[in-house]
């Protein structure tokens, strides 16, 4: 994996992906010295996430699309769209469960812990199952979050329960089509 994360781009689109890591680390630095500290903090929580296709290696196609959606996530919060965009976390919830627990499938392989989609006998029907999975177990963790916010940090976090239900089967739906998506089409880059 650290050979991956070392690799120089070799290709356009894997350009494109290292420079919205880049963007990334330049938002922390923005909110830093023109927003506020929770803004800042909120964006630098992004910054590990958008590091791990790169250590992964996946394809720079899937790479960019994960990045725009971490990075959309993470700024939707500091521009509090989610308040002022109506279904806005909806649509969230779905894109970002959907790229989480997909990676983290490609992860749990890299480490592996699940069948790599490139082996002979390779289940679709397992990716789809898997991917699923973790995108639900990721959906709770995130609701677990923010009710952990709102009952401890601030009461300014929305919490309720048709609004936790409602989020957890939206990224259930994402990580499902991640799932097929993940089943069907190859992710991660074919030298990694």
């Amino acid at each position: 994996m650290i050979e991956n994360f070392l690799r120089p781009p070799r290709t356009v689109s894997e350009v494109i992906a290292d420079a919205l890591r880049l963007v990334g680390l330049l938002s922390v630095i923005a909110a830093s010295i023109w927003s506020t500290a929770t803004d800042a903090g909120i964006l630098s929580l992004a910054l590990p996430a958008l590091l791990v296709p790169r250590f992964i290696g996946v394809r720079s196609s899937f790479d960019i699309v994960y990045q725009v959606v971490v990075l959309t996530a993470a700024w939707s919060n500091v521009l509090d769209l989610y308040r002022t965009i109506d279904n806005w976390d909806l649509i969230l919830h779905f894109s970002c469960t959907a790229v989480l627990a997909a990676i983290s499938y490609l992860a749990l392989v890299r480490f592996s812990i699940t069948p790599d989609p490139r082996t002979e006998g390779f289940a679709r029907r397992t990716a789809i199952v898997l991917v699923t999975v973790l995108g639900l177990a990721a959906s709770a963790v995130w609701e677990m979050i923010e009710w952990v916010g709102y009952a401890f940090i601030t009461d300014e976090i929305f919490v309720t329960y048709p609004d936790t239900i409602g989020d957890m089967a939206v990224g259930g739906l994402g990580s499902l089509v991640a799932g097929i998506v993940l089943a069907f089409v190859r992710l991660d880059r074919p030298d990694a």
